[in-house]
């Protein structure tokens, strides 16, 4: 079955389907990544977006019930010159086509994915229309061109949680590449599934001791624009009690949770398409530390006073290099990010930039001088990618025990 992909400035592009009928609007992006398409595919940020594999064999090792970033695939079509129609490792559960079609996700393959992705670097990442159903070249065309697309659109309502819980982690392994003890469910991972475990308002996952903070826990709210699970692991890993609050939630209602620190996660689409959450940002500035991850960045950017402005074609992969500028260090990063902060417009706070991307020189951290707040453009709990940046967390964590030393 043929497959098409129509970019809004007429360019078409012949593929095969993978048997899943559908058409789906969304902007059409690159990821460089070799491996993580299960964490790619899964992340919320993705939502909205139609997403090109540059390594040219994808699914080879199949999907597990781990290496998952939210409860389901979030993209809005996945392309690869060939998707393995076999999976070969010990991990795998399950093969990706299976994995795509339970989902239905619209996938094509054989498509000149080096051709797709240079047109994207020269003209932009832009709308796009996936379809295996219409094969009327000018109407995919113009269906592309009246797309919503993502510039002011507020993506992170279709992907935050539903109400407030307390994040934990049931019985996954602490390691990735570990065999679990248990023979794990696909469809029932042991990572919390936010879209099913926050309906009442509290987790309907397994509910283990570490869901009852110790004394010794600092207290972390995470404000979900979109959040990836291995944000919340990681803040488990370093002894954080861990509360997750939509996007939605008043700067009232997350001190009222008396936290030792607040993270601003990730998420999908244009930051300037969520002013809600840039006011209440910008009443926790200076009551609490604050760390901020992609959007956090670029949402923290706005509530200083500054703009954010649209990339090409973004930063998307598992190998961006970030300079670190107060040592020189040069870190192999993680990113997925079509928006970035301006330095310049921001007038009338103090801050200053921690990092910079060495392909185009865009800011990839900032820290503010007076209060404890900082943020980074990239990822740092990787997944997929190096783990390079491991230790933002453990500043995370130095800051928020500093913070409260002051304040006894």
């Amino acid at each position: 079955m043929k497959g098409f992909i129509a970019l809004e400035d007429g360019t078409v592009f012949e593929g095969k389907s993978l048997g899943i009928e559908g058409e789906k609007e969304g902007e059409i992006v690159f990821n460089t990544s070799m491996a993580g398409y299960q964490e790619i595919m899964t992340d919320p940020s993705y939502k909205g977006q139609i997403v090109t594999m540059t390594y040219p064999l994808i699914g080879n090792y199949g999907v597990n019930a781990e290496d998952v970033e939210s409860g389901s695939p979030k993209v809005e079509g996945f392309i690869a010159r060939e998707f393995s129609k076999i999976a070969s490792n010990f991990r795998a559960q399950d093969d990706l086509l299976h994995y795509l079609k339970k989902h239905n996700i619209i996938a094509l393959e054989e498509v000149d994915t080096r051709a797709l992705t240079k047109h994207i670097r020269v003209r932009g990442a832009m709308k796009a229309v996936i379809s295996t159903m219409d094969q009327d070249i000018t109407c995919l065309i113009n269906k592309a061109k009246e797309s919503q697309g993502i510039m002011g659109r507020d993506l992170v309502k279709e992907v935050t949680c539903d109400a407030p819980y307390v994040y934990g982690e049931g019985q996954r392994s602490e390691v990735r590449g570990q065999r679990s003890d248990k023979n794990l469910e696909l469809t029932t991972p042991t990572c919390p599934d936010e879209e099913q475990s926050v309906k009442n308002g509290v987790s309907s996952f397994p509910r283990p001791s570490s869901l009852v903070p110790l004394p010794s826990d600092l207290r972390v709210v995470v404000m979900d624009f979109g959040v990836k699970l291995n944000i919340l692991r990681l803040l488990k890993k370093i002894g954080c009690h861990v509360i997750v609050v939509p996007a939605h939630a008043k700067a009232e209602e997350v001190l009222a949770q008396s936290p030792d620190g607040v993270l601003l996660s990730n998420g999908p689409g244009d930051p300037e398409g969520i002013p809600y959450a840039i006011g209440e940002i910008r009443k926790l500035i200076g009551k609490v530390p604050i760390f901020g991850i992609c959007l956090g960045q670029q949402l923290l950017g706005l509530a200083y006073g500054g703009r954010t402005y649209k990339l090409k074609f973004g930063h998307r992969g598992a190998n961006q290099p970030i300079k670190e500028l107060a040592t020189g260090k040069v870190y192999i990063t993680s990113e997925n990010h079509g928006f970035a902060v301006d330095l310049d417009s921001i007038k009338d706070q103090p801050v200053r930039a921690t990092h910079i991307n060495l392909n185009d020189n865009t800011i990839e951290g900032l820290e503010h001088e007076v209060y404890p707040i900082f943020s980074v453009q990239y990822h740092p709990e990787a997944s997929p990618g190096p783990h390079d940046s491991y230790g933002l967390f453990a500043k995370f964590k130095d800051m928020m025990l500093d913070f409260k030393q002051m304040r006894l």
